[in-house]
């Protein structure tokens, strides 16, 4: 990840912001012929508002659902002018609980991008993850941090001490976090800068942000941290997902020539290795677009998301995988035309994907769509859930699903507030 000028609370990093140039013509046969967007049928249902979180300057959301279907909020909120405070709650009916504090402090990285996660793994177990601020980057005009990672056994009343679960302590960027369930603890993949520490102004040419990852037990014992990728995009969001055998981590790639598509290892039998048939659009870009894929797992069906802008052309595709994400399938598109990205996913248990991303609209602004795709078969109707700020202030999306019904959270801004909604499966 590069340096980022250390900013105030609430400013999103701006040190990766997308340069786009070089950009390749997408390769032929990866997208299907009748992936163009469609009319959308008159029917589609409408998103019923959840009441607002208890403070009126909250964002970066989350949401988790465990295998007790008990879904679960999280969100930083304003305490004063310097001090931030992670909190979560609980959907309770229609309604949210009261929030619990997970961690409170004046160095939270802030920011819309790189958000705090939290996962449930039923019967009171959660997990959290923020990115915190560490001493060493003054001098750098930089703003080094780290993950802080704590537990909680009793449903969120109280938490273990932070650790750090990358071994590297060194004054660069860690961050963007990924968690999913992985026998019976919780797998970590996050993005790594320590290629970066004491190579100087001209580290970009010979270092690279590393993907890394590691293994929480049930005993809350991490393993030590190992390298999935040594040259990955520098800011774009981690996904991971399991399945019965197997584990699967949905990243960003970057080659040496400054492609950057979307790549996917699969951990089975203690080896990882790449995934086969994930589409490749051949993106050429010199910058990172702040947009990582999304991937969802049930029983041994996976979906994969993505965001690629080929030939200037800007789209979010979805692939599907009937055998655990060993092998994908073509592409279908998801988006209505002109999507900003910025997505998350959850997949229903007939096997379609449902996609939460930011459509941008005709005013300039930008619209939280919803939409369910079916293996082989038609999209939805996309449901307009709210309208929000096409920049990357606006954050990102979170999606889940209980039940029959999706969940759907996202940021206002001008003030900053997270709102939640709830929608019928379209």
């Amino acid at each position: 990840m590069p340096s980022r000028k250390r900013v105030p609370a609430g400013t999103l990093v701006t040190a990766c912001s997308v340069l786009f140039v070089g950009i390749l013509l997408i390769r032929f046969g990866v997208w299907r012929a009748d992936a163009a967007p469609r009319p959308a049928p008159p029917s589609a249902p409408s998103a019923q508002p959840l009441p607002d979180l208890t403070s009126t300057d909250t964002g970066q959301p989350d949401l988790t659902v465990g295998p007790d279907a008990v879904v679960w909020i999280s969100w930083i909120e304003r305490a004063d002018s310097t001090r931030r405070v992670l909190r979560i709650a609980r959907l309770d009916g229609a309604r949210w609980s009261v929030p619990l504090t997970v961690a409170s402090g004046d160095s939270f990285m802030v920011n819309g991008a790189d958000v705090p996660r939290l996962l449930s793994l039923g019967d009171g177990r959660l997990v959290a993850t923020w990115p915190w601020l560490v001493p060493g980057g003054e001098e750098a005009d930089e703003a080094p941090y780290a993950v802080q990672v704590a537990v909680s056994q009793d449903s969120g009343h109280t938490w273990s001490a932070p650790r750090v679960p990358h071994g590297d302590r060194s004054a660069t960027e860690h961050g963007f976090v990924s968690l999913a369930p992985e026998r019976g603890g919780t797998r970590l993949v996050w993005l790594d800068g320590r290629a970066f520490a004491g190579a100087g102004a001209g580290a970009g040419a010979n270092a690279g942000t590393q993907l890394r990852t590691a293994w929480l037990g049930p005993d809350a014992t991490l393993t030590a941290d190992s390298l999935l990728d040594a040259r990955v995009c520098d800011c774009c969001q981690t996904s991971v997902a399991t399945v019965a055998g197997a584990t699967l981590v949905a990243f960003r790639d970057r080659t040496p020539g400054e492609l950057r598509d979307t790549g996917v290892l699969r951990l089975a039998g203690g080896t990882w290795r790449p995934a086969a048939g994930v589409p490749q659009d051949r993106w050429k870009i010199n910058g990172c677009p702040v947009n990582g894929p999304s991937i969802v797992a049930r029983g041994s069906r996976v979906a994969l998301a993505w965001y690629a802008a080929p030939g200037d052309s800007a789209r979010v595709g979805a692939t599907f995988s009937s055998d655990g994400g060993a092998t994908f399938g073509p592409a279908v598109r998801v988006d209505d035309g002109d999507p900003a990205g910025r997505f998350s996913t959850a997949m229903l248990p007939d096997g379609a994907l449902a996609v939460a991303w930011v459509e941008r609209t005709p005013a300039g602004g930008g619209s939280v769509r919803v939409r369910v795709i079916r293996p082989g078969g038609p999209r939805s109707a996309s449901v307009e859930v709210a309208r929000i700020a096409s920049t990357r202030a606006g954050g990102v999306p979170r999606l889940a699903l209980t039940g029959e019904r999706l969940i759907v959270a996202w940021t206002d801004s001008a003030p900053s507030r997270v709102r939640t909604a709830t929608l019928a499966i379209p």
